[in-house]
């Protein structure tokens, strides 16, 4: 007795080079999606720490205007926290949007697939 599968891909196997065809297919477009999310995350983390960095530099600065100006004459101390304090949100901003993409899961539509096709070849091995 042969068993279904065999069968099929003796007489058919065309239809396993489809599918096979199919799977590289996906694969591709998930490669290309984690590839995209790869860049994104590299350049967000990327302009983090590029942000972090100017923020560290302005607040060293405004510390050392702070120090060295009399009270008196600070008319916009406002403006010595500011000033750090806005390249410090983008980076922020930033690292929530790279952690947050990096939540999605890579290749989960190939896992997927693979599940629907064990358990379409558990069904057909069974008698």
């Amino acid at each position: 007795m042969v068993p279904p599968l065999l069968r099929l891909i003796a007489t058919q196997p065309q239809l396993l080079l489809n599918h096979a065809e199919a799977y590289a297919e996906l694969l591709s477009e998930e490669l290309g999606q984690a590839t995209g999310r790869w860049k994104q995350r590299t350049v967000l983390f990327s302009v983090a720490l590029v942000c972090i960095a100017i923020s560290a530099m302005l607040a060293g600065v405004a510390l050392m205007l702070w120090a060295t100006t009399p009270i008196a004459d600070i008319h916009s101390l406002w403006a010595l926290l500011l000033a750090p304090m806005l390249p410090l949100a983008i980076a922020v901003c930033c690292l929530i949007a790279a952690r947050s993409s990096a939540n999605t899961s890579s290749f989960g539509n190939v896992r997927q697939q693979i599940k629907n096709d064990m358990a379409m070849l558990r069904e057909v091995g069974t008698p």
